[in-house]
């Protein structure tokens, strides 16, 4: 894991019944396979509410943390022959542990993504199910849910393309870039879910990222009243992806 992934001394891999796990030992120290289970936190009184989506993700809270668990789920037609179940190839290649050990390696490297906690996989013969637990955000709105309320400004158009553009230049090939994985917040603009994500190099997938975004966009703006996602913001947006990166030196003045 740690060949392909160099991920910190402070990143445990711990075996498990069934299977095995990892966590950063500097956000939860001696973590427990039980904190993957929902039943465990209910029990402790620190569940704070969840999000149904494909699956259920459930918000934990209590002193010292926040965060998100969520249990990998299947879509589509393949749910309908396993629910949570995916076939067994690597413990690289399971979902929660690639997905864990992206995350890990973006936020590192200072991209506005939620800082992972912890992943678990629990094998079954040829199957596997598995789990990912993430920090949860400071305060924020999935795009769709901002134009939902009201039109956005061109400068935060501007603010989605030149965040996607950062991870471009990474060369973050996003599997489901969508108006649900772009958040806003008051520190800025985030993206979410790297599930099936990877690393490649530069190539037309990058159109195909911003392709797919706009038919998301174009989906949710549909019984939307008409100014609230418009040619210009789209333009804005494309503005601000094709602006160059800023330098590191300059990056760091205009944090200070």
């Amino acid at each position: 894991m740690n060949a392909i992934w160099p991920l910190g001394p402070s990143v445990k891999r711990l075996t498990t019944a069934g299977g095995a796990m990892l966590y950063n030992a500097a956000l939860a120290r001696n973590f427990n396979p039980a904190w993957f289970e929902p039943g465990f936190w209910a029990q402790r009184g620190e569940l704070a509410g969840a999000a149904l989506g494909r699956g259920t993700t459930h918000f934990v809270r209590g002193a010292g943390h926040d965060w998100v668990l969520r249990h990998y789920r299947r879509g589509g037609v393949a749910a309908r022959l396993s629910e949570d179940r995916y076939l067994w190839r690597s413990e690289q290649r399971t979902r929660p542990f690639a997905e864990w050990a992206l995350t890990h390696r973006l936020h590192r490297a200072g991209l506005p993504v939620p800082v992972p906690v912890a992943a678990r996989y629990v094998r079954d013969g040829r199957a596997y199910r598995g789990d990912i637990i993430t920090e949860r955000l400071a305060p924020t709105w999935s795009l769709v849910e901002a134009l939902r309320i009201d039109a956005l400004s061109l400068l935060t158009w501007v603010s989605i393309g030149r965040c996607i553009r950062r991870f471009h230049d990474l060369g973050v090939c996003h599997a489901d870039l969508n108006a649900h994985n772009v958040l806003l917040g008051e520190e800025g603009v985030y993206l979410v879910d790297f599930d099936r994500c990877r690393l490649r190099a530069d190539g037309l997938w990058r159109d195909g990222n911003l392709v797919r975004l706009r038919r998301s966009l174009d989906k949710i703006a549909y019984g939307l009243p008409a100014e609230r996602f418009t040619d210009a913001d789209w333009h804005a947006l494309l503005g601000g992806y094709r602006q160059p990166p800023v330098p590191p030196a300059d990056a760091a003045a205009q944090r200070t």
